[in-house]
């Protein structure tokens, strides 16, 4: 189990620093599946079902966990894909929160 499923997200405040490259691909490690951007500002991964009400099934849990975590990613759904796309706004870049969210997201389906 991942460690970073354990943690929950902090708040972060504008003029906090955005992890720098390196720190985002060590966290990467920890959530198999997700991609880092070309700027490091971002992750992001495409998650696959058999129909649309798998695909609901899926962005509804992950809404709850974005929900109880106070911390939003973008969803682009369709028929049978839900792209999840992670960022910490405030900061303008990443910060350890995308990646619980990310490692709790991947726990959905048993990552």
């Amino acid at each position: 189990m991942s460690e970073l499923r354990q943690k929950s997200c902090k708040p972060c405040e504008a003029g906090t620093p955005p992890l720098a490259r390196a720190a985002a691909e060590a966290l990467l490690v920890q959530v198999p599946g997700w991609s880092l951007n070309e700027s490091a500002t971002g992750i992001s991964r495409t998650f696959k079902f058999k129909n649309y009400y798998e695909t609901m099934a899926f962005v509804n849990a992950a809404a709850w966990i974005a929900h109880r975590e106070d911390h939003h990613p973008d969803l682009e759904v369709g028929y049978s894909r839900c792209t999840v796309r992670l960022s910490t706004h405030v900061i303008k870049g990443l910060s350890e929160n995308d990646f619980i969210c990310a490692a709790k997201i991947n726990a959905l389906l048993g990552g």
